[in-house]
This record gives C-alpha cells, structure tokens and sequence, in this order.
C-alpha cells in the first residue's frame, strides 16, 4: 500500500468513526510531516456548537501546536473531502505544501453540505452580499497595523 493511501484511509476512518460517536459531519483529516502523522482532526461541530470546527481546522490547530508554528510549509493535508471555502482559506494561510482529498464538493452537496452559495458571495461586491458588510471606524483601526508595521520582531511561529 502507498503512504498516500494509508494517510487517505486514516483520513476517511476519522470521517466515519467520529461522525457514528457523533462529533458531527462525516468529515476527517490528517496532517503529515516527513512521512508521519503529526495530527488528527474530525468535524466537531456538533460537540462543540463552534461551525468552525471543520476537520481540517481542526487538523491545523492541532498540527499548528505540534510543530510550534502557524506556517505548516513542510506538511501534507490528507482530507476525505474536498474543502469548503473556510477550510481552504485556512489552509492558504498554513501554507500546506499539498492537498489530497476523497470525496469531490459535489458529492458533499448531494448530502446535504452545499457551500456553492458562499463561493457566490464572495465574489459578490460588499454592498450586495446577504449579510451586510459596513465599513466603521476605519481611521481608529488602522492604528494597529500602523503599530504591527513598526514592529520589529515579526514572526509566524
């Protein structure tokens, strides 16, 4: 058996067992650095009544505190599913150097987890989306990232 697959297959088992204990979706990750699990991650949404506890979310969090870094540059995400738009945007902003997934967006759809309507509302101006979006205070914001440019000691891990 290839890596790839035992990675892919841990990934569908945490899908299923944790949904029948009833954690949540039938979601489940695993993170991987150099050829090892580093971190395990399931939907947790309805133990924890948090929507962002997605498994991949949860996977980076975790993998995240286990190398004592935000950027996992050097690691793999093995997911059963396809990820929806706040999974990829977390793992953009981990750096995961690949992706490999099971079920298609599609076939989440077709169970009942369609997030078509929020890849819509992005690209939608701020002035026509379904939750207003007002700008406020944008003067008295812009005071800290005034201050984060001026710090020296910036890091990600």
């Amino acid at each position: 058996m290839e890596k790839t697959d035992f990675f892919m297959l841990e990934a569908i088992r945490l899908s299923l067992t944790k949904m029948k204990e009833g954690y949540g979706g039938p979601f489940g990750a695993v993170i991987v650095y150099q050829g090892e699990i580093i971190a395990r991650g399931f939907n947790r949404v309805l133990e924890t009544n948090d929507p962002t506890t997605h498994a991949e979310v949860d996977a980076i969090r975790k993998a995240s505190e286990a190398m004592g870094c935000s950027e996992l540059t050097e690691c793999e995400l093995y997911t059963s599913c396809e990820p929806c738009p706040m999974c990829l945007g977390a793992i953009y902003w981990a750096k995961l150097k690949k992706v490999y997934y099971g079920n298609t967006h599609q076939d989440a759809a077709a169970i009942g987890f369609d997030d078509a309507f929020i890849y819509k509302e992005i690209e939608r101006p701020l002035s026509q989306r379904h939750i207003p979006m007002l700008q406020l205070l944008p003067e008295e914001a812009k005071v800290a990232f005034e201050e984060w440019q001026k710090q020296e000691n910036k890091t990600n891990c």
